[in-house]
């Protein structure tokens, strides 16, 4: 089977798991420990994004604020599934998932959300950003966990699932010739404003 390697941990060396004492059929326990890892990092980001999604729910002002006010409820509870059933697999691995708030933060990459209260096209353009980074980290994940096809499944369908929350995001963002109002921008705050002036 092909190696698994976690990218956070070489770029940080923060993250640090023991050896699992068992893992599912099929694979050895350091497969096991390494794919457990690697979804670890998937937990802590997706636990991040809950969080600053409905931070964003609770934020979001302006004229078109219902439309996105409901819009976000749907994708918390997406993404809370999605946090319980990387959970879920990584204690299947044999490993201990670790959702603590402590843990979170220092296990991430990213700093905090950068927008309080905001009108709807800023916390779009914002959002945009983030999803791009969830997005982006998921797909690099799941050529980490290639040895497992049901660790590959599980990243593959949240990273479908991600993307069309983006969609729906990125619909608010674009013109009608399907220019993105965020293109280019690399902060949440160059984002945000840019989606503002769009």
């Amino acid at each position: 089977m092909a190696k698994v390697t976690s990218t956070a941990t070489k770029a940080s060396g923060r993250s640090k798991a023991p050896t699992n004492s068992f893992t599912v059929p099929g694979l050895a326990k350091q497969q096991g420990s390494a794919i457990a890892l690697v979804l670890q990092e998937r937990l802590v980001s997706l636990i991040d994004l809950s969080l600053t999604l409905k931070h964003i729910h609770w934020n979001v002002v302006g004229p078109t604020f219902i439309g996105v006010h409901l819009m976000l409820d749907p994708q918390v509870d997406g993404v809370a599934a999605m946090v319980d059933e990387t959970a879920e697999r990584i204690a299947s691995l044999g490993g201990s998932p670790n959702g603590l708030p402590g843990n979170v933060v220092a296990n991430r990459t990213w700093n905090d959300y950068s927008l309080l209260r905001a009108l709807v096209p800023e916390h779009l353009g914002a959002l945009d950003l983030v999803y791009s980074g969830v997005i982006d980290s998921h797909r690099n994940a799941i050529d980490a966990v290639e040895a497992d096809a049901i660790s590959v499944d599980l990243l593959v369908r949240q990273t479908g699932t991600l993307e069309l929350y983006q969609w729906f995001v990125r619909a608010h963002l674009e013109s009608a010739s399907g220019v993105l109002s965020t293109a280019g921008k690399t902060t949440e705050r160059k984002a945000a404003n840019a989606a503002k002036s769009a």
